[in-house]
């Protein structure tokens, strides 16, 4: 990873399993979709969270934090974008915009902030390979 690439859209199908009865997208399920955005904006800088891992290098979230736009609905398709916003010793922040692809309508804004912990759960430095540094 020598370069942490700005920002990472990935397109999202709302499934019938994370709606309510009123067919809008749960308050829960979007943190699934943060993670997804995340994973796949690491993917990109060439590293696999899986491999992570099993170095013994894991990142918890910390804090988080959305504001909810409007509804998002079954069967919507959205355009989710994250971005690295801050990386620092040993935290990683990043950002997130979830828009409807039919009209662009701004759904979720979010931000979380990422601890890097050892298999302990021990704060460690980020590795030098994800800062571009080897």
């Amino acid at each position: 990873m020598t370069d942490t690439p700005p920002s990472r859209d990935i397109e999202i199908r709302v499934r019938y399993a994370e709606v309510d009865r009123m067919g809008v997208v749960h308050h829960s399920r979007y943190w699934v979709y943060f993670e997804m955005g995340r994973t796949e904006l690491l993917r990109q800088a060439g590293a696999v969270y899986r491999d992570l891992e099993a170095a013994g290098v894991f990142f918890v979230v910390a804090k988080c934090s959305a504001r909810f736009h409007a509804p998002a609905r079954y069967d919507d398709v959205l355009v989710l974008t994250t971005r690295i916003t801050k990386m620092g010793a040993a935290r990683i922040d990043h950002a997130y915009e979830l828009k409807r692809k039919s009209d662009g309508q701004l759904l979720v804004t979010a931000e979380t902030t990422l601890a890097c912990v050892n298999r302990d759960g021990q704060v460690i430095a980020i590795p030098d390979f994800m800062r571009g540094r080897e």
